[in-house]
C-alpha cells in the first residue's frame, strides 16, 4: 500500500478504546476533540456526530466540573440512540479523580480517561490523586492516556532535572532539559500506573509540545523507552496554513520513522468554521504517505503555459466534488472504492503518462493540441472525448468503472 521506504513501525502493545484498536498491527487511528461546553448536551452531541461523520474514530471532550461530568451519560446515550458507536474520551485536569469518584455514570460512559500528571497536585497530593484516578480506571476496566504537556509540565520533575543540569560541566540547553523532563514525567507516570495494577495494555502515552523540532526529538526518545502506544500531536498547531504545515511536517516525520499509533491535528479553526478540518487533515496525511486509504484521490496537473485553458482545472474540481458527494454511497455499495485514483491532466507532456498510472485518467488538450481528450482505464487508452459535455461523459465513465470494479 505504501509508496515510501518506511522505517518498520515500532512495535507497541495493542490497546482497546471502545471497539477501536490502537497499537500492535492496527491501523493508525484518527482522533479529534470537541470545543463545545460539555454542559450543552445538544451542541456537544451534534459536534461529536459531525466529527464522527467526517471520519474521526475517537472523540475527546472536556470534563472540567460536576455539571459537565453529569452531562456525559446523556451525551453518550444520545449518540448511541442515533446509531453512532464512537468511543468517547474524557479530558481531565486538576480534579479528574474527584469527578470520576463522585459520578459513577461518568466513568461508565467513557471509553478512555485522559490524565495530565502535571496538574493533579504536587508532592504527596500528586501521588494520592494520581493513584485515585488510576485505581478507578482499574476498577472499571478503562484505558487511560497519560498526557504530558510542556505547558503544564510536572514542576517537581522539571526542578530535579534543572538542578542536575546545573551541576554538569557542560549544561544542556533549557529545551533539552525540558525534553528530558517531559519524557521522565511520562515514564514515571507509566511505571506508577503499572505498579498500582493497571495493565500495560490499558495505557497510552503522549508528550505534547508546540514546536515541531522539539516534538520530533521528544517522541524519538520516548519511543525507544517504552512499548505502549503513542498518541501524536502538537499541543497547539495554530491557525490556517501555518497550523496545517506544522502538523503535517511533524506527524509525517514521525510516522515515516515508524513512530505513532494514533494522531490528532490541534488546529485553531477560524470563527464560524467547524472542526472537521482537523479530521480531514489527519486522513490526508495518512493517505498521502500511504499508511491508510480513506477516500478516492484525484491527480491533477498544476497548469503551465501549455495549458492556456482553465478547463482542466474546472474538470478536476468537478471530479473532486463528484467523488466527495459519491463517497458515502460508494462506501456502502462498493467496498474498496477508496482505492480509486483519477487523473485529470492538462496537456500532452505529462497527461498520457499520469493518466495511464491512474485507474481512470483523462488528458485534456493543451494549447495547439488536437481538440479531443484521450481517456485511459487501467493503463490502456479506451476512447477519446470531445464536445461541450466532456465533464459529464467522464463522470459517467468513472461511475461505471467503480461499479464494475468494486460492485458486489
Amino acid at each position: 500500500m505504501t509508496d515510501f521506504n518506511f522505517t518498520k513501525r515500532k512495535y507497541t502493545k495493542q490497546v482497546l478504546v471502545g471497539d477501536v484498536k490502537i497499537g500492535g498491527n492496527a491501523p493508525i487511528v484518527v482522533q479529534s476533540m470537541t470545543d463545545t461546553d460539555t454542559v450543552n448536551i445538544l451542541k456537544t452531541t451534534e459536534q461529536i456526530i459531525l466529527l464522527a461523520k467526517a471520519g474521526s474514530e475517537i472523540v475527546r471532550l472536556t470534563v472540567n466540573n460536576d455539571r459537565a461530568a453529569k452531562s456525559v451519560y446523556e451525551i453518550k446515550s444520545r449518540i448511541n440512540d442515533l446509531g453512532y458507536n464512537i468511543p468517547l474520551v474524557g479530558d481531565f485536569h486538576f480534579i479528574g479523580h474527584r469527578l470520576l469518584n463522585d459520578n459513577p455514570s461518568l466513568i461508565k460512559s467513557l471509553d478512555k480517561l485522559r490524565i495530565n500528571p502535571g496538574n493533579v497536585g504536587r508532592g504527596v497530593k500528586h501521588d494520592e490523586n494520581f493513584s485515585s484516578f488510576v485505581n478507578l480506571a482499574k476498577e472499571y476496566n478503562k484505558t487511560i492516556r497519560i498526557g504530558v504537556n510542556a505547558g503544564s509540565l510536572d514542576q517537581d520533575v522539571l526542578s530535579k532535572k534543572m538542578d542536575k543540569n546545573s551541576l554538569l560541566k557542560t549544561p544542556k540547553s533549557s529545551e533539552e532539559v525540558e525534553n528530558l523532563a517531559l519524557i521522565d514525567s511520562a515514564l514515571l507516570s507509566l511505571d506508577a500506573a503499572i505498579n498500582i495494577g493497571l495493565p500495560e495494555d490499558k495505557i497510552i502515552i503522549s508528550c505534547k509540545v508546540s514546536r515541531l523540532n522539539q516534538m520530533v526529538n521528544v517522541y524519538r526518545e520516548l519511543s525507544k523507552k517504552c512499548d505502549v502506544p503513542l498518541h501524536l500531536g502538537l499541543t497547539e498547531a495554530g491557525m490556517g496554513q501555518k497550523g496545517i504545515v506544522a502538523t503535517t511536517s511533524a506527524l509525517s516525520i514521525l510516522l515515516y520513522e515508524g513512530i505513532g499509533d494514533t494522531i490528532r491535528a490541534s488546529l485553531t479553526p477560524k470563527v464560524g468554521d467547524d472542526r472537521t478540518l482537523e479530521v480531514k487533515l489527519c486522513q490526508d496525511i495518512l493517505q498521502s504517505i500511504g499508511l491508510r486509504k480513506f477516500r478516492p484521490s484525484v491527480t491533477a496537473c498544476p497548469g503551465c503555459g501549455r495549458t492556456t485553458s482553465t478547463y482542466f482545472r474546472e474538470l478536476a474540481s468537478d471530479i473532486e466534488g463528484f467523488l466527495e458527494i459519491s463517497r458515502p454511497r460508494w462506501e456502502k455499495e462498493f467496498p474498496g472504492s477508496e482505492e480509486l485514483n483519477v487523473a485529470v491532466m492538462g496537456c500532452v507532456v505529462n497527461g498520457p503518462g499520469e493518466s495511464k498510472a491512474a485507474n481512470v485518467g483523462i488528458s485534456l488538450p493543451g494549447s495547439g493540441e488536437m481538440p479531443r481528450a484521450p481517456v485511459y482505464i487501467d493503463g490502456k487508452r479506451e476512447k477519446f472525448l470531445n464536445g461541450n459535455d466532456i465533464a459529464k461523459q467522464f463522470i459517467t465513465i468513472v461511475e461505471e468503472y467503480v461499479s464494475n470494479k468494486w460492485g458486489i
